[in-house]
Order: C-alpha cells, then structure tokens, then sequence
C-alpha cells in the first residue's frame, strides 16, 4: 500500500519507483473520470496557496483547475503579490501560509527556496518548479509516454539541447527511477552536473535504466521512441545568453531528419512554451535579431503527427491532481 498523505513533493529523488508509478495509477484513474464527467471532489472543502515567482500558463491552470475539480479554493499570488524574500523571509511566509491553507504550490527560482518552505512548513508543500527540478512535469511527460507505448521499462528517451536545465536534470531522474534508457544529447558543457549524473546511475543499476551522455546527434537519436526538447535559454536567464545559446545548440534542434533517425513510431514532447515559429513578441524579437525562425524545434515536426506535445500539456491538470489528492487525503 502507498500512502502519501502529508508528504511533500519536492523532487522525484525523495520519491521510490512504487511511489511514482502510483501517482501515474490515480492520475490515469483521475483522467478517465474528468473525461466521463463523474464528480471527483474528494478534498471539498479544502483551500491551497499557489506562490508563484514565475509566471506560467500550465502549471497555473493545471493546479487551479485541478483545485476545483478536487472540490478546492485556490488563491493565487502572483510574482508581485507577496512579501516572500523582500520584507517577510521565506521560514516566516511558510508559517503563515500553512495556518491559513492546506497545501502550497511554489514555482521559482532555487530549489532551496521550495526545501525552506517544506522545511517550515506544517502542511505539504508542491514544486511547480525551480531552477533545478520540475516534478510536475515529468509525471506528465511519463504519463503521456506511458498512454502512447503501454509502458515505461525500456523506452529510450533523448532529450536534445540544454541539458543541464530542471526539465534536463529532471528527465534523467524521472528515468533512473522508472526504468526508462536516458540519453542526454548536448554540449558537455550543458551536461547535466557530474553529481546528479553519478546520483541517477546509482539508481538506474537497481531499476535497470540506462543513462547515456553524448554529444552526437546521430548516435544519441538512433532508434529513440521518444524525443524531447525544451527552450534553449531558460525562464529568468537574460536575452543576451541567446546569442550564445544559438550558436552552441543550433546543431541539437529537432526536425525531420532528427525525427527520421528514431524510431519509426517515435513521438516528439516538449514541455513548452516553444519557439517553434515567430508568432510570439519574443520569437519575433529573436528572429529580427539572429535571423532564425525556428529555435529547438521545427514547425513541422512541433506541427507533425509525432507530436503528443498537446496531449502532455492536458496530462499536466491529471498529474498536479493525483499529487494534490494524496498528499492531502484524509
């Protein structure tokens, strides 16, 4: 039996294989019901806290709607709507928040941040992301794989381009801990770091996953089931790291001859947002500056058939719910 109830979910280092794979079962149990329309407000009355330093559209969506749907109030404090760090430390704003709320969802900056408020905390607290870690995601991310191969054991998963962001770092542990063959595809200068690299080999020898770093896009996208990628110069790092950025990775974007080299029922995920075009004020501001339409990702593949890129977005409002009905069920 796996009971979570009052557990943090910090990092999916703090969590065992049965764990994970549990919070994947009710997520999909989760899934059916909303798309049957049958009522699931198991936490009706309850009222969470959602700190947010970055903004975002998923992880927002997906924790307020999953609120509701849960049978909970949520409220939201934005970037500017809160105290935390500037005249109110972070221990102090945990003991605050957790007086008046169930459950508190941070999305930030560094992953000691969300540790410290856990740490003063007397009710659970959710990453919804830092600079580090992005759990929520990668239950998304191995739902969808799951939905699309019938399983986790064995799929090898590429991630291209900076490797040594949270959605990189977080991949590599999602897959040491699930079994999943793990290919880093990048520079080794954005490699993940050596520390965690060392940490999820540990792992992967009692799971049988595979990790894999290399610099060779042909060699790491052989045969891959899934392909992966994320923005090249991550949420809170300046404009000017594009330029450097664009020059180091160019060569780990994925499009149709990157596509073609996997396997041949290979789907592409990404975490988004994407450049995939210039439709965007900063795609746009890229393109005028660069001269580049496309960044990570192709229109065409980011468009294409192979891409479930919609269907991990949705799977991120199942994932978010099964973590918030756990850690906070009676």
């Amino acid at each position: 039996m796996v009971d979570l109830r009052g557990r943090d979910f910090l990092k999916l280092l703090d969590y065992t294989p049965k764990e994970i794979n549990h919070l994947l079962k009710v997520a999909a149990t989760l899934k059916k019901q909303k798309h049957n329309h049958i009522s699931h407000k198991h936490l009706k009355g309850k009222q969470i806290a959602l700190l947010f330093e970055k903004d975002s559209t998923r992880t927002r969506c997906a924790f307020e709607s999953g609120a509701v749907d849960l049978g909970m109030q949520a409220t939201y404090i934005g970037p500017t709507g809160s105290q935390l760090g500037k005249k109110e430390t972070i221990a102090d704003t945990a003991r605050v928040l957790s007086r008046m709320y169930d459950g508190i969802e941070y999305r930030g900056f560094g992953q000691d941040i969300v540790e410290e408020l856990a740490k003063y905390s007397s009710v659970p607290v959710w990453n919804g992301l830092t600079d580090e870690f992005h759990p929520t995601q990668m239950l998304a991310d191995v739902m969808t794989i799951k939905e699309e191969f019938g399983k986790l054991k064995g799929i090898k998963l590429v991630f291209l381009g900076d490797a040594r962001n949270n959605v990189g770092n977080s991949l590599m542990v999602v897959s040491a801990k699930l079994g999943i063959d793990f290919t880093c595809c990048a520079p080794k200068e954005l490699f993940p770091e050596d520390k965690l690299v060392k940490q999820c080999m540990e792992i992967a020898k009692e799971t049988g996953a595979k990790i894999t770093l290399t610099e060779n896009v042909e060699e790491g996208t052989k045969n891959a089931d899934v392909i992966y990628t994320d923005v090249w110069v991550s949420m809170g790092e300046p404009m000017e790291k594009w330029e450097s950025r664009i020059k180091l990775l160019s060569k780990y974007q994925v499009n149709k001859k990157v596509m073609e080299n996997a396997n041949p029922k290979a789907i592409f995920l990404h975490c988004l947002p994407s450049f995939h075009n210039i439709d965007t004020k900063i795609g746009y501001e890229i393109y005028e500056k660069y001269g580049i339409k496309e960044m990570e990702v192709t229109d065409e593949v980011f468009e294409s058939k192979k891409s479930r890129v919609f269907e991990e977005a949705e799977n991120r409002q199942h994932t978010i719910k099964a973590v918030m009905l756990e850690t906070l069920k009676k």
